[in-house]
């Protein structure tokens, strides 16, 4: 399906109004939430900066010509070979994007949004989450800014989130696989931000074997980032997704938790108490939503394995404070998959993909 937003140059676009053909509009993580909110998946509300905002930025503030010119100077053809450089180009770069003030009616456009989201949600000054949301997916390239509380610091942090396309990660990633170091578009997602007693990450097949009759999940408490970022042993869960049969539960050790310190306003890894390490982040009521959720998921972006991010929101109601905050491919197993590279394919896994491609089983 082709985007209906595609002749459009708006800056703004609500949440409810995109869809997954919306990608190149503003980028895959908001058009994905989009979709996902639009089908009836519990995703947080809030809205996307498209990539016209970012390229209107550049443009009118002038601030992508000096990056080149820069770029040029300095580096000229060359890839970055050490990451010593990319850290050099990294600060100077992202601080001529910081240093720029935005267009002043794009200002207003984004500062009106936030508006109508706190009115929406009922309070005044919510705080949100500012996440970059590129068209093409280069997980942990970009940066996130969680608990952005007020308008003056969402415009703040949009523009940080459009400075951290030249992160020294990013700015090498993109010269190791010849893409150019350069200008390079996103969309931004602006979305409430998840009051979470527990979060984590979960794979519509096994992250181990690629056995697609599994669903496995990896959490911990407090917010997503500690399993992430893999700072810490999570609590795993693996599941089979035909019968929903828990079939192992691992008690990870969960030395510490991502949490927000609303006197510091700052958010920062914090120590578990022991008796808390010895509990497991997830119900097995909780652990079986999770597991539709994902399978409905994986329904909606054409049958095809999931890598989501998830969230238990302590403000919503028992049956309402499980939340999918992101679902992309998964990126290891499917494409060795469907280049027919053999791997381990038990019964469960046969009649798991048969039905999910709409055949009969033989």
């Amino acid at each position: 399906m082709e985007s209906e937003l595609k002749t459009e140059q708006r800056v703004v676009y609500w949440m409810r109004e995109i869809n997954k053909s919306d990608l190149n509009v503003v980028g895959k993580k908001c058009a994905n939430l989009g979709e996902m909110g639009n089908r009836g998946l519990p995703a947080p509300p809030g809205f996307a900066i498209s990539v016209v905002g970012y390229e209107r930025f550049m443009k009118e503030t002038g601030v992508g010509q000096k990056i080149n010119e820069y770029l040029q100077q300095n580096y000229g053809t060359e890839t970055f070979k050490k990451a010593a450089e990319a850290e050099v180009a990294s600060k100077a770069v992202r601080k001529m994007i910081e240093d720029k003030p935005m267009p002043e009616d794009m200002e207003e456009e984004i500062i009106g949004a936030y508006s109508t989201l706190c009115k929406e949600i009922g309070r005044d000054d919510i705080e949100v989450a500012v996440r970059s949301s590129g068209a093409v997916s280069m997980p942990g390239q970009f940066d996130t800014y969680l608990y952005v509380r007020g308008a003056c610091e969402v415009i703040k942090h949009v523009i940080r989130c459009w400075g951290s396309t030249f992160t020294p990660r990013a700015i090498m990633f993109r010269a190791e696989k010849g893409l150019g170091i350069g200008i390079w578009p996103i969309g931004v997602a602006v979305i409430k931000m998840v009051n979470a007693k527990a979060a984590g990450i979960m794979f519509t097949l096994s992250p181990v074997t690629g056995d697609r009759s599994k669903i496995t999940i990896e959490g911990n408490w407090g917010l997503g980032e500690s399993v992430v970022s893999g700072r810490i042993e999570p609590d795993r869960f693996k599941v089979n997704k035909i019968t929903l049969e828990i079939e192992e539960k691992r008690l990870g050790r969960k030395e510490e938790e991502y949490v927000y310190d609303s006197d510091k306003r700052i958010v920062e890894f914090r120590e578990v108490p022991p008796e808390k390490r010895r509990e497991f982040c997830l119900t097995d009521e909780e652990i079986i939503k999770l597991v539709n959720l994902g399978k409905q998921a994986e329904k909606l972006f054409g049958g095809e394995p999931q890598d989501t991010e998830w969230a238990i929101d302590k403000d919503l109601p028992l049956g309402e404070n499980i939340l999918l905050l992101q679902s992309r491919p998964e990126t290891i197993w499917a494409p060795k998959q469907k280049k027919g590279i053999p791997r381990t394919k038990s019964a469960l896994d046969y009649i798991t993909s048969t039905l999910m491609e709409g055949k009969k089983l033989e």
